[in-house]
């Protein structure tokens, strides 16, 4: 059964985007299906992650009752589905997200994971991601801010209806200084599992103005392992870091 999970954080900034882009790409080498869809109607970025800036249908269409969910999925080179919101502003008037979650199971009843890259803040964007989901991924960086808002959604959440399941927190952007909150006091502070820590990595940025994804790109780079590693411990299995030996056949096999 398909596993609707919204990327959320109550602050924006955090890295939500970059997380769920790179999380669906992992989870391919774990051979799961993924899309990824933008639900951050406003200020959509995920497209840019992919180079993609021009699409004929998107999620607004779709929420608009103006065309289906399928037909603004899009298919990168690295495998993966994504289904972009329009980069013009006045798209997100009269869209209708009712019965969004039976729609999306619906459409993606083949897939085993859908990501919402949801909208910061807590209002009415990041409550239609929320409400169409099964789980809750927070997104924090360690920093008082931060994960303060994190709290705010988890709280927000405790009051639907038919409220997601949180996974837990993945702490994203970390220096190792003195200064940031550590992760046994984001656990005490949030109540929440941490599910995964990326570090400050440059190569991310360095993707990003490429045009691509650093789990594409950069695979050996610290941040992409630690991409790798949380998309396992999604997907239930093992995580087996690649060794220098390894690295050195593969480079060897290829004739690098």
């Amino acid at each position: 059964m398909v596993r609707i999970i919204d990327i959320c954080s109550g602050k924006g900034g955090v890295g939500k985007t970059t997380v769920a882009a790179n999380l669906g790409v992992a989870l391919q080498k774990f051979n799961k299906k993924v899309v990824v869809i933008d639900c951050n109607l406003t200020t959509s970025h995920l497209s840019l992650l992919f180079g993609m800036y021009s699409y004929p249908v998107t999620l607004n269409s779709f929420l608009k009752n103006e065309a289906r969910i399928e037909d603004a999925t899009y298919l990168h080179n690295s495998g993966l589905r994504i289904v972009p919101a329009s980069l013009d502003f006045r798209d997100v008037v009269n869209i209708d997200a009712n019965d969004l979650k039976q729609k999306l199971k619906n459409a993606f009843s083949n897939y085993d994971i859908v990501f919402l890259d949801s909208a910061p803040s807590l209002g009415r964007e990041s409550l239609i991601a929320l409400k169409a989901s099964d789980e809750a991924l927070f997104v924090a960086n360690p920093h008082i801010l931060s994960l303060v808002d994190v709290v705010k959604c988890h709280q927000l959440i405790n009051t639907l209806e038919d409220r997601p399941l949180p996974i837990g927190i993945i702490v994203n952007r970390v220096r190792n200084r003195n200064y940031e909150i550590k992760p046994d006091e984001i656990r005490n502070f949030s109540d929440l599992p941490i599910i995964g820590i990326i570090p400050e990595d440059e190569k991310i940025l360095e993707s990003t103005n490429k045009k691509t994804l650093v789990t594409i790109s950069k695979q050996n780079s610290s941040s992409s392992k630690a991409f790798f590693e949380i998309a396992a411990k999604l997907s239930g299995v093992e995580y087996r870091k690649p060794s220098l030996f390894s690295n050195f056949i593969r480079i060897f096999k290829r004739g690098d």
